[in-house]
């Protein structure tokens, strides 16, 4: 990121005087200066760095107290152009609280530099080393009541409380304890591609981490989103970061200036690193499994295609991951398909031409004369890019699987399970006003096999995005959580719905798949888990937390797409082959399937303003095999879409389930969210 601002902070009305003071005295043992709003005197300091505007001085009088920064940033375009790297200097000033969102948290900085003396040259400047000081790992904040993620949200700010300093708790106190320091990373770890269009990288150094999955990365686990990390910003000697990062990269040691900018602690680097070694392989392996092209095996796949049109030039790399990553399955539930004019708002709801751009590809590429299904919104009613009435869509195999008793509702029908159990429209949307205003709807069907033993339902969920959200590092404690309510009503109303089939029939094999854009552990999947009834896929089967990611955002892998499972299949899922197979997380930029959009911050939580971001596709293989009433064997692979920009990108996330069917009725719900 590019760290310049004007000048607009508290602090311009000045108090008294303050006389010859040091940097820890202005720096202080809390977020905020106890000298804000004064003017000082005499004020000694060691050049450590210098910025297209301004620069950084060390104390040359440390105290003793970690909770103080020994160094502050200087504020001025004109001041410093005769001075360097080691200089000491003296100099009177001001001292300034700026930011530039209430959003943010306050820099503490010198303004109106004056009276600037020279008194050497030419003095050493060691950084100091994290990994010998290390960051806490768990928690941002105490005033975050030891959930990050707990509710309410914005319940009190940093800037009002104005809390000490505790750096060896809090992660957020340990940053701002070193807050203008000159410090060196090493062992740099990239946790993912670029983050921004400026170049930043968010990296962890060779000190403790939590939530360290496979590949380097980081993953969300439960209260916790990884506060050890930290983003690279742009280098001072204006090189520029690598653009070539990928998940698990190490990078060549940083040395630079630890700055709060833009809602993010940053590392300035005095110039930039570059990648020394890359993970292999660089992509996954495709699943094992296919569909064998009989009515006793089936496979189904959830796949966001984000904001995609006709003539969309994605389509290639689509048929690739359809085809080759899930294996030409019977039913592929889509999301983020735009009518037929794109983006332009023309009034235009119908999709069929960008579906049949799809599925002629596809015959191309595979022989398999696949159908559609979809309901059109109405125009402008669900959400996304204005004009573009994106929509839930399932494409499928006809040779392999049919709507059962086909009954399309439209986009002002509202689906409702009926006795046997069957639905009253198939397809149908549940709908529930207002609880899916300005997002999709999940499109509900009922298929059944060609020679009719095969019956089963599938629900296509894409839940209310996170827009809104502030960083995880800003202001507001707890961070605000956006679209929260908006889930929370969603997880009842699909919840309730799920839980009236299985009403009629306990045992009922019953999957909920998709981008329920919220992490297993907070509100709006609890309730949803509770309401229906069903169990989390990936504590069923055992998969370590920390592998249990779909999603890279920011600073960490995240899991906001989930399946969960009736009990009649948790029951049964002793012979398993489960896994996520990340083909985007991990990829380089020129390989993921993405639409390119940029300026959206829908996603994830780390803020309005904090990387591009591709889901990953989970698939799960089920086998239905002289079994009544549940799945008898049941693995699960899971497949991403991921980036990196401080202009977000959503693509979306797929699901592939295979199973055998035997005369079972089986419930099947995917889906992703993408603002």
């Amino acid at each position: 990121m590019k760290f310049s601002h004007s000048l607009t902070a508290f602090g311009l009305i000045l108090a008294p005087l303050a006389s010859a003071v040091t940097v820890a005295e202005i720096t202080g043992n809390k977020y905020l200066s106890p000298l804000s709003r004064s003017a000082f005197t005499n004020l000694t300091g060691l050049v450590t760095a210098k910025g297209p505007n301004g620069l950084w001085i060390r104390s040359t009088e440390p105290d003793d107290d970690d909770r103080t920064s020994e160094s502050v940033y200087l504020f001025s375009r004109t001041v410093g152009a005769n001075l360097t790297a080691g200089d000491i200097i003296t100099l009177d000033g001001s001292v300034t609280e700026y930011r530039s969102s209430t959003d943010y948290l306050y820099l503490t900085e010198i303004t109106n530099p004056r009276n600037i003396q020279l008194v050497s040259k030419g003095n050493p400047i060691e950084p100091v080393v994290l990994g010998t000081r290390s960051p806490p790992t768990e928690q941002f904040s105490g005033l975050d009541n030891g959930d990050v993620f707990g509710l309410p949200n914005n319940v009190s700010r940093i800037s009002q409380v104005n809390p000490r300093l505790e750096p060896t708790m809090y992660g957020l106190d340990f940053f701002e304890s070193l807050s203008g320091e000159l410090v060196t990373i090493k062992g740099v770890t990239a946790l993912g591609r670029q983050a921004n269009r400026f170049g930043d990288q968010w990296v962890y150094g060779n000190w403790t981490v939590t939530g360290q999955n496979s590949r380097g990365g980081l993953t969300v686990t439960d209260r916790d989103s990884n506060p050890e990390t930290i983003l690279v910003g742009s280098p001072l000697d204006g090189t520029s970061n690598p653009n070539t990062t990928k998940l698990g990269d190490s990078l060549t040691d940083i040395t630079g200036i630890v700055q709060y900018n833009f809602g993010f602690y940053s590392i300035l680097p005095l110039t930039a690193p570059s990648v020394q070694s890359s993970r292999s392989p660089a992509l996954p392996p495709p699943p094992g499994f296919k569909s064998n092209g009989r009515c006793n095996r089936l496979s189904v796949a959830d796949y966001n295609i984000e904001n995609f049109t006709p003539g969309n030039s994605r389509i290639p790399l689509v048929v690739e991951h359809i085809t080759t990553y899930l294996r030409a399955p019977s039913i592929v539930f889509l999301q983020e398909v735009q009518d037929n004019s794109g983006a332009t708002n023309d009034g235009v709801v119908d999709a069929n031409l960008t579906l049949s751009d799809l599925t002629q590809a596809l015959q191309e590429r595979t022989g398999i004369p696949y159908d559609l299904v979809d309901v059109d919104p109405v125009n402008n009613a669900d959400g996304g890019q204005p004009g573009g009435n994106i929509r839930n869509a399932y494409l499928f195999n006809p040779k392999e699987v049919r709507l059962y008793k086909p009954n399309p509702g439209s986009s002002t029908d509202a689906n409702a399970v009926l006795s046997g159990p069957s639905l009253r429209f198939n397809p149908g949307r549940i709908d529930a006003p207002p609880v899916f205003t300005s997002s999709r709807k999940p499109l509900v069907a009922q298929w059944e096999t060609l020679d009719g033993k095969g019956n089963f339902f599938t629900v296509n969920v894409h839940w209310t995005s996170k827009g809104g959200s502030t960083s995880l590092q800003g202001d507001p404690r707890p961070p605000v959580n956006g679209g929260i309510d908006a889930r929370n009503a969603q997880a009842n109303v699909t919840g309730s719905f799920i839980a009236q089939i299985l009403a009629q029939d306990k045992n009922a094999a019953v999957i909920a798949a998709g981008d329920f854009n919220e992490f297993a552990a907070v509100e709006p999947l609890e309730r949803f888990v509770q309401i229906s009834g069903l169990q989390d896929l990936d504590v069923v089967s055992g998969i370590p937390e920390v592998e249990r990611y779909t999603y890279t955002f920011g600073s960490s892998q995240q899991q906001l797409d989930h399946m969960y499972v009736s009990p009649a299949i948790a029951q049964s899922v002793g012979n398993m082959e489960y896994e996520h197979v990340h083909v985007n997380t991990w990829a380089a930029e020129e390989d993921v399937a993405t639409a390119g959009a940029q300026g959206r911050g829908s996603h994830g939580q780390d803020g309005i303003k904090a990387g591009q971001n591709y889901h990953e596709r989970p698939v799960v293989h089920l086998t239905l095999d002289d079994f009544d009433p549940a799945f008898e064997r049941l693995g699960f692979l899971g497949i991403d879409v991921t980036s990196g920009s401080t202009d977000l990108v959503d693509v979306g996330e797929l699901w592939i389930v295979q199973y055998e069917v035997e005369d079972s009725t089986a419930l099947l719900a995917g889906g992703v969210e993408n603002g």
